[in-house]
């Protein structure tokens, strides 16, 4: 082969080598443009774009006229991706001062590679629009002193919170309860409802462009769901009227504590619960275990005189005894394996059954007590609900205590006979008056009136379980019974209410001690009624503890009075104006009313 001809050849073959080297680069452009445009814009996106929880808000409680208890108060999470904060001492010394941290510690929350690290939980909306503000204003500042080359501060981000919010204190604090960190019931209604009141997170994506949500850019890809709200039947007014009664009725007893509860009897619905001590949800600090519960329903105790009006009810039901049976009553009594007196020396009297109860004598209601056996007063005081569940499901509700009959020893039937030797809660107790207050029906207690979805639609709970427990006329001879408990013969004069008939008892128990096993102090009580012809409100005060004066007539019946002398004005309910019919109490006067 030539030379001329060997050059041709070369030449051919580097065009070759050329043609295929252009086709591999056409190829690949190709592929960069065609096949994998959309993988990396799809990189590009991912880096763009987050994804950050919605939270929901939790359902409100109020009260009966829709006054909020507790609410869901907007705010905002702030926080940082330490990845884009470069100079975390200086970012530190710029917003420190707005979000209230020291530069210190908020230099710690900014420094490492967190994507996510939350630096103020529940801030007000003001806090997130000053710290964007000043971000914004030392972000052009610099820019256009350096020329355009100063890092600018990034990298915070809001979410959208809430906090929880008790407007009215600690008013009803015990009965709503509160959350914990996690926005989950800890305690009260806030727990046990917590089902209802908690809402539904969702999801949103947003655009995250040099440190900062680009506006407009969030995409819902659920949305939030808010809680169901609650409606209680609590009445916010009678409720401040029973809290201060009972706070100051403690405070001056120097008493462990105390209860109020103002019921419907005939609907069953609490329009007040207060306690005392209780607590201020707003000061997390001061808040215990001890301070969260309801002693309305978690507390049990002995009900000492109070109790004595199941054994005389059951025994008017069974036709063992009338309001007048006239019964020999000294100031002690050998009964069953026990020996058992009255609280006050006295000479041996002849007391009618009327007598009995409004003296609230032991050594009488024993003997009333005798005509029943162990298998029938038992019966009874189940039907009475005493050793059971309301039924009103609020958190941590006691069954009390009712030992079963076969384990009970030579003198139970006496000392249950006059309340001692089983226990109950405040809220057991104030439904046994409520039943004899509304004709003889038990009906179960209630404080939820009902629900309230986001779109504001009311839907009302149903109405309650009822249960006869024993005739009306057994109901109504035990009211006229009761109202003789306050008058000036009675155990209870100053729960007298000018204008109106009032029925009661009082109780003074001896207190069981967990700690020593034994008696040691006192339980003083009053549970009433009134209109006592026409039963409207039930209102019980229970104190425990108290140092010094310790009788339920001189410390619970009084507030009883005040709370009760509210109650009936607040709802309009005017004297019934009907004539007192009172049964004699004794011998002499049963013999005079008969001449």
């Amino acid at each position: 082969m030539n030379e001329k001809a060997s050059f041709h050849k070369r030449i051919y073959s580097l065009l070759a080598l050329a043609s295929i080297i252009f086709a591999i680069f056409g190829i690949r452009l190709i592929d960069v443009q065609a096949v994998q445009a959309n993988g990396f814009a799809q990189r590009a996106s991912n880096e763009m774009w987050n994804s950050s929880v919605l939270l929901a808000p939790r359902g409100t409680i109020t009260d009966i006229n829709g006054l909020e208890l507790a609410r869901s108060v907007a705010s905002v999470n702030i926080v940082v991706d330490q990845t884009m904060i470069t100079d975390p001492q200086k970012t530190a010394s710029i917003a420190a001062p707005v979000l209230g941290l020291s530069t210190t510690e908020l230099a710690n929350l900014l420094t490492g590679s967190k994507r996510y690290q939350i630096i103020l939980k529940q801030a007000a909306p003001a806090i997130w629009t000053n710290l964007s503000a000043t971000l914004t204003t030392y972000n052009a500042t610099v820019m256009k002193e350096r020329g355009g080359v100063a890092k600018r501060v990034v990298g915070f981000f809001s979410e959208r919170s809430y906090v929880r919010d008790y407007p009215t204190g600690r008013l009803a604090a015990s009965l709503v309860g509160i959350i914990n960190d996690a926005g989950v019931g800890a305690s009260g209604l806030e727990a046990s409802m917590e089902s209802k009141l908690a809402g539904k997170n969702g999801r949103y994506d947003y655009a995250n462009g040099a440190g900062t949500i680009i506006p407009g850019s969030q995409q819902f890809i659920t949305e939030a769901k808010p809680g169901t709200g609650i409606q209680l039947t609590i009445d916010r007014d009678v409720q401040w009227v029973a809290q201060n009664a009972i706070s100051q009725a403690v405070k001056s007893a120097q008493a462990a504590s105390g209860t109020v509860i103002v019921m419907n009897p005939k609907t069953g619905e609490i329009l007040a619960q207060a306690s005392a001590p209780n607590f201020d949800p707003a000061n997390r600090k001061s808040i215990t275990n001890e301070s969260l519960r309801n002693p309305a329903v978690q507390d049990v105790y002995e009900p000492g005189s109070t109790g004595k009006i199941v054994t005389i009810a059951s025994a008017i039901e069974e036709g063992k005894t009338t309001p007048e049976t006239v019964w020999t009553v000294p100031y002690s009594i050998k009964a069953g394996a026990g020996k058992f007196h009255d609280a006050e020396k006295h000479a041996t009297e002849r007391l009618t059954t009327a007598g009995v109860l409004a003296q609230s004598s032991n050594v009488g209601t024993i003997q009333i007590g005798a005509l029943l056996s162990n298998d029938t007063l038992y019966k009874y005081l189940q039907k009475f609900g005493i050793g059971q569940s309301t039924g009103s499901h609020l958190p941590g509700e006691s069954e009390g205590l009712l030992p079963r009959v076969d384990s009970w020893s030579g003198t139970t039937a006496q000392t249950i006979a006059f309340g001692q030797g089983y226990s109950l809660t405040a809220l057991q107790a104030t439904s046994v008056y409520a039943t004899i207050a509304n004709d003889g029906v038990r009906v179960t207690p209630n404080v939820i009136a009902g629900e309230i979805d986001s779109s504001g639609s009311f839907t009302r709970s149903k109405p309650q379980a009822t249960l006869r427990v024993v005739s009306s006329d057994t109901a109504q001879k035990m009211r006229l019974m009761m109202e003789s408990v306050v008058s000036e013969q009675g155990t209870a004069p100053a729960a007298a209410i000018p204008g109106y008939r009032v029925a009661g008892k009082t109780g003074t128990a001896q207190r069981a001690d967990a700690i020593c096993h034994c008696y040691k102090g006192y339980t003083s009580s009053f549970i009433g009624f009134a209109p006592a012809d026409s039963p409207q409100y039930v209102v019980s005060v229970v104190i425990q503890n108290p140092r010094g004066q310790h009788f339920g007539g001189v410390i619970a019946a009084p507030v009883f009075k005040t709370v009760m002398s509210f109650v009936l004005q607040s709802k309009h309910i005017p004297p019934t104006n009907t004539n007192k019919v009172t049964y004699a109490l004794n011998e002499a006067a049963l013999k005079k009313q008969k001449a």
